[in-house]
């Protein structure tokens, strides 16, 4: 994977799933942003530009076609002095009607029609870029603070964030499953089966991020096999997503309330992978926490993995 080179990023998906806010949060951090540029000119108007690039696309760009989109990107994929990586912003349905209604917009699809007609046309035709992108980002949950925060975290700093040997990116959420298991992880653990301190008056009002809450979880006698035995899975299978290509991969821990055992764990996983050499992100659903994980000497003591 080329690491060096001109970064490009491409921000595509559906009309209101965040492709504006990805755009701004793109040209904030540096980058020349581009929204909606004829798609004939695509490709020479990257090669000229000097610098962090960000190009923005979607059905309302002249002459749409995927098609038409994936092979311009293939030909600067293929310039071993560009850096690109395609984003495509997504939401469930009624989130996007919903958004629509608030805004009072019409769908750019369906000017005349039922917004629900717009994003079914809009999903269909725009789903080959989906199939191909890198980074497949769905807002239906995700406060735009995090979605700023996922952004800065990925594509911030000049080779895209922290260096790795592997260049990819790990992305750690903790959650509650009663609210739903995000819908961007690639691999999820179900950490209910740890003591509950939401069961202990007083260390319920607290979260996993609190001493008094981790000593308690470390003290199941199964903790500290199960992060043994899911450290050893993520050994085997994290080289795997390397060779096949993988940029962003997204790790998620559960439990019932979403703020004891699985920030717990997730901190303790952070710290963990942050010391083995990759590039971690950690978002707390339930708490509304998103930010980069601290490299591992910074970690408080409670959360450093000890290993075996």
């Amino acid at each position: 994977m080329n690491n060096s080179g001109q970064r490009v990023v491409i921000v595509t998906g559906l009309s209101g799933a965040g492709k504006a806010t990805t755009l701004h949060v793109l040209e904030d951090i540096g980058y020349q942003a581009i929204d909606n540029p004829p798609l004939d000119l695509l490709e020479a108007l990257v090669r000229r530009r000097h610098g962090r690039t960000a190009v923005g696309i979607d059905a309302r760009s002249e002459g749409f076609d995927a098609q038409t989109v994936l092979s311009q990107l293939a030909a600067l994929r293929a310039d071993p002095f560009l850096r690109l990586d395609l984003i495509f912003c997504t939401a469930e349905d009624q989130v996007l009607m919903r958004r629509y209604t608030e805004t009072r917009r019409r769908h750019p699809l369906a000017p005349d029609g039922r917004v629900i007609d717009g994003i079914t046309r809009e999903r269909e035709i725009t789903s080959p870029l989906r199939a191909a992108s890198d980074l497949v980002i769905d807002t239906s949950d995700l406060p735009p603070a995090s979605l700023r925060r996922m952004v800065e975290d990925r594509f911030g700093a000049e080779d895209g964030g922290q260096a790795t040997q592997s260049g990819l990116s790990l992305s750690l959420i903790s959650f509650a499953y009663p609210a739903g298991l995000p819908r961007e992880a690639d691999l999820v653990f179900d950490a209910r089966f740890l003591r509950n301190p939401h069961y202990d008056p007083l260390l319920r009002p607290h979260t996993g991020l609190e001493a008094d809450v981790a000593a308690y979880i470390e003290s199941d006698p199964d903790c500290a096999p199960f992060f043994r035995r899911l450290t050893d899975l993520l050994e085997l299978v994290l080289p795997r997503f390397v060779q096949e290509g993988k940029k962003y991969a997204t790790i998620g821990i559960g439990c019932t309330g979403g703020r004891h055992r699985s920030v717990y764990l997730i901190e303790k996983l952070a710290s963990h992978l942050a010391g083995h050499g990759w590039r971690v992100s950690v978002t707390h659903r339930e708490l509304g926490i998103a930010r980069g994980a601290p490299r591992n000497s910074d970690v408080p003591a409670k959360f450093q993995a000890q290993e075996a």
